[in-house]
């Protein structure tokens, strides 16, 4: 059943308009364009989607227009994330009612409890929803580091389908991978890298969910068909180029985490003319002015000239 959900499946960026309202075209546009260049899924409401920046409502809307973009061509895993467990599950039900594939579930945060109250979560939704379930293993977000014996021991008892890994924690990820292995593979294991996918495919990943995927899908594309081939030197030479586009993230100034991460990606995309806008959601502002034109001087160094200028990025959310 899982391996549905191998190989390249961004976590799709979610566009707004200048109002901050979902932008339904800029949206499927963004989704054509990656099924058009090959990827093996979609993740719709993780962290680069925007899932804790939007109420009920607008989780509904963003799944219902993913789903009938989509239109069956690719798997789609919807992010059901929020501080508890009743909330998730209820989540979880409007995600398999609008027909998603696989649903995908923090740890709970907030009202933090100990590991027993973790893997109890998991099991409660595993039990309410009849769907593949993914752990998502974010703990600079949620302040809760899964534990790799734990999330094999969920995948044995067939409660957990796999794991995206956003831990960061390259050792961490590296001795999940091996552990699983030994264990009967009972996990799909999804690195949520950007820069390392390389390492992580060596290790024996099943896949990556690269954010920067969004903006330039093409090169993780090659790079997952030429690591199933075993042709390790066209996997560095994709990861090399792409780990130059990442610096969209870092050549900002001013700005921060959500804002200078997904910020980047919004800009870039925007710039490429997939968006729109490179709106925000409340209280995170665009990246406006200078940040624009430094994001814009990577994607020309990397090979992709920008459709529109800086200043009529700018401008798009004014």
């Amino acid at each position: 059943m899982t391996k549905q959900f191998r190989g390249v499946i961004p976590p799709v960026v979610t566009p707004l308009t200048a109002d901050r309202q979902l932008d339904r075209t800029s949206f499927a546009r963004s989704i054509n364009r990656m099924i058009e260049a090959g990827v093996d899924g979609l993740f719709i409401l993780g962290s680069s989607g925007e899932v804790v920046f939007s109420t009920d409502e607008r989780r509904r809307e963003i799944i219902e227009t993913a789903i009938e973009t989509v239109d069956g061509r690719v798997p789609v895993l919807v992010g059901c994330i929020d501080t508890e467990t009743r909330r998730v599950i209820e989540h979880a039900k409007v995600a398999k009612e609008l027909g998603a594939d696989a649903i995908v579930a923090t740890a709970p945060f907030y009202a933090l409890g100990g590991m027993p109250e973790v893997e109890r979560h998991f099991r409660l939704i595993h039990d309410a929803v009849d769907l593949p379930l993914f752990a998502y293993d974010i703990p600079v977000c949620v302040h809760t580091k899964l534990p790799g014996d734990m999330l094999i021991r969920l995948g044995l008892d067939g409660v957990l389908a796999g794991v995206k890994d956003s831990s960061g924690d390259d050792v961490s990820f590296r001795f999940l991978v091996d552990d699983n292995r030994k264990a009967g593979h009972p996990l799909t294991l999804l690195t949520g890298q950007e820069v390392v996918v390389d390492g992580a495919y060596m290790a024996g990943a099943d896949g990556s969910v690269p954010g920067l995927g969004n903006v330039e899908c093409t090169g993780y594309v090659r790079m997952w068909k030429a690591a199933e081939a075993g042709d390790w030197e066209t996997v560095r030479k994709e990861q090399d180029r792409l780990a130059a586009l990442m610096r969209i993230v870092t050549v900002t100034s001013g700005v921060a985490g959500f804002g200078a991460g997904v910020g980047a990606f919004k800009t870039a995309l925007a710039l490429l003319g997939v968006f729109d806008t490179n709106q925000m959601p409340d209280p995170v502002l665009p990246l406006q002015g200078a940040n624009v034109e430094a994001v814009a001087e990577v994607l020309r160094a990397c090979g992709l000239e920008p459709a529109r200028t800086p200043e009529e990025v700018t401008l798009a959310t004014q």
